[in-house]
């Protein structure tokens, strides 16, 4: 007799239990029509997506320190990861300029605020300072003082990301110094916790669904869906002008590694819809490094320049704040002239650098350009509060694909990218895990390889294949 072929509810069911993806997608699409339907009880549920948000975040510090010790290590080369850092720093600039510049252009084509004629008296700025909380974005000595750590703990307390790899370099640079004869057990034991690390994040991954419908919930039952209506150029032509962007992301990589970002965005899309969802790139960096390092990208590299991007690489928010600027300026019938929109990609040059974990960062950063030009009233901000949550998927997208660009890129350029695993890994074709010590998705435990010479460490196991 032939096989009997599965029903279709059985194999619907079967994809819900075992695929991350489509309980996701369902989570999206339930929390959008909870939030349509029933709009004043659907608010109550932001504390589930909150509450994953927190999850995360308690293990990225502790994750990060981790990864790039022992990239520091593995590399053996102490210069090696300095020559990473500075040609990050570099990409950086380029990306996010480029994105300012494409803002900036698509405005003037578009015109998205002309003939609104909005007077700029009749705006609500107190509305602002309460979003923003009163705050300001840090000049440029604070950010570089705030950079540098006060304590250890108080670094990974606080999860100031950039003092935790401050912190993880120093530790680092201290254990290759003093070698592997004077630090036996240091290095496995940093390797076991980071296997720690990443298997707590295996389990709070499993509550993503109910975080993705509580922070879906909200935001529609919130802001509702009719402020796109109003906003429908404005959201039209910053969605459009990411794609523009995305489109160059994928030339370039393709130029630098040879490989597809279309490809890439099929193997990272559970935690795209994960970011999506909780409009959050935090929310999936654990998942991110750990698919990066699966795809051929070297420790140091993966765990010096993502997180480093998350303060220094946000794309999205640079077209985002280059639109919002003339956007503001042509709603309430500002000219701004060739060297005024100089200046806004100058000034925002230096602002969105600063932004990454204030509240309300995108309004400090158009009221610091507004101020800098002096021609257009910082209320006016207020025009953009009713869109900004919606731009939020914009932001997430861009920014995590322009982070996950910087990292391939940077490790091609450094020599520590595996170009062959990679271009395997995103065929979807079996290929050993790095030692991660994570469960994927077919149970299994990888092992971990030798940290430096002398150092025994426990013994590797084959990963099974990666569920789709």
């Amino acid at each position: 007799m032939p096989p009997s072929v599965p029903s279709l509810p059985w194999r619907v069911a079967r994809t819900l239990r075992t695929s991350l993806f489509a309980q996701v997608l369902c989570a999206l699409v339930l929390g959008i029509v909870v939030g349509k339907l029933w709009p004043d009880t659907a608010t109550a549920f932001q504390p589930l997506g909150d509450g994953f948000t927190r999850l995360i975040k308690t293990v990225i510090s502790p994750l990060v320190f981790c990864v790039v010790v022992v990239g520091i290590a593995k590399a053996g080369d102490l210069k090696a990861f300095g020559r990473i850092g500075v040609k990050a720093l570099v990409w950086f600039e380029v990306a996010s300029t480029a994105a300012l510049v494409i803002g900036l252009v698509a405005a003037n084509v578009v015109g998205p605020g002309k003939g609104m004629n909005v007077d700029p008296s009749s705006l609500n700025a107190a509305a602002v300072d309460q979003t923003t909380g009163g705050g300001h974005l840090p000049s440029t000595t604070e950010f570089v003082l705030n950079a540098l750590p006060e304590s250890f703990v108080g670094a990974f307390a606080e999860n100031e990301l950039l003092q935790v790899l401050i912190l993880a370099c120093l530790v680092g640079a201290a254990l290759l110094h003093l070698g592997h004869t004077k630090v036996p057990k240091i290095l496995p034991a940093i390797d076991q916790a980071q296997e720690v690390i990443f298997t707590v994040v295996g389990f709070i991954m499993r509550l993503a669904p109910i975080a993705v419908f509580g922070a879906m919930a909200h935001l529609v039952g919130n802001y509702g869906l009719g402020v796109m209506k109003t906003y429908a150029k404005l959201i039209v032509l910053c969605y459009l002008a990411a794609a523009l962007f995305i489109a160059l992301l994928a030339v370039a990589l393709r130029m630098v590694t040879g490989l597809s970002l279309w490809k890439f965005l099929r193997y990272i899309r559970e935690e795209m819809l994960l970011a999506l969802g909780t409009a959050s790139t935090e929310s999936v960096m654990p998942r991110v490094m750990q698919k990066l390092r699966r795809a051929g990208a070297r420790d140091d590299a993966v765990g010096l320049v993502l997180p480093t991007g998350y303060s220094f690489n946000l794309d999205g928010a640079s077209l985002y704040l280059s639109i919002g600027t003339l956007f503001i300026a042509q709603a309430v019938g500002v000219d701004l002239s060739l060297g005024q929109q100089i200046t806004v990609v100058l000034v925002l040059m230096l602002t969105s650098k600063g932004m990454a974990g204030i509240p309300g960062s995108a309004f400090l950063a158009l009221s610091a350009t507004a101020s800098s030009l002096g021609a257009i009233p910082a209320g006016a901000v207020a025009l953009l509060l009713g869109v900004d949550r919606i731009m939020d998927s914009m932001r997430v997208v861009t920014n995590l694909l322009g982070n996950c660009v910087a990292v391939f890129a940077v490790s091609r350029w450094e020599g520590a990218l595996d170009i062959e695993r990679a271009k395997k890994t995103l065929d979807g074709e079996d290929s050993p895990a790095p030692d991660d010590g994570v469960e994927d998705d077919g149970g299994e435990s990888v092992g971990a390889e030798p940290l430096a010479p002398g150092i025994p460490t426990q013994k590797s196991k084959e990963p099974a294949s990666e569920a789709s």
